[in-house]
């Protein structure tokens, strides 16, 4: 199995954090969201993609529930082999979705021409830890927002860590990664 194979293997498919969830009950540690992630390799579903195209479009739906409200932030991800790893890029959501609606269920035909990569997101690379895939990367969405991102994953579990800064100061995220499993 090649190395893309395996993490579009670990990352496709429908995961929540509920185990951990659990477990923080357990140990009295509260202000963590319900988290999911619905995540689909949308291939398929892109039209006049180059013949000698290998790389795998993936869209993941993640749903963020806390108070009883849910927030639902879905992303399209093309991950490609690079020297050193596998690359995650970040393209914006095609015209005509709002983020309430673009769902793998509503994914229509888009065409490749279409697509945008983001240019808030900087692109990361994943490469194998101890079994494991490990990724991080800094994304400044303005001059003074700055997106940190960290993955873990593995064929059990997919650990992810987001936070939001505005000059420096945490604005969103987690002293503890979310812990999402496979449902």
């Amino acid at each position: 199995m090649t190395m893309m194979e395996r993490v579009i293997g670990y990352l496709t498919g429908h995961f929540d954090n509920s185990q951990q969830l659990d477990r923080f009950e357990r140990e009295g540690i509260t202000g963590y969201p319900r988290a999911e992630h619905r995540n689909t390799v949308c291939n398929d579903r892109i039209t006049g993609l180059p013949a000698d195209f290998s790389g795998v479009f993936v869209l993941e739906e993640s749903y963020y529930t806390t108070d009883g409200k849910t927030n639902a932030m879905p992303h399209l991800f093309l991950f490609t082999e690079e020297e050193g790893g596998i690359k995650l890029t970040s393209y914006d959501m095609p015209e005509g979705y709002t983020k309430e609606n673009f769902t793998s269920d509503n994914l229509k035909e888009t065409a490749w021409e279409s697509l945008k990569i983001s240019e808030k997101f900087t692109p990361i690379i994943y490469h194998e830890e101890n079994g494991a895939f490990v990724g991080k990367g800094v994304s400044m969405f303005s001059p003074v927002l700055k997106f940190k991102l960290e993955e873990r994953f593995d064929s059990e579990v997919l650990e992810v860590s987001e936070t939001f800064e505005v000059n420096g100061k945490r604005t969103f995220g987690y002293d503890l990664p979310l812990e999402y499993r496979r449902v």
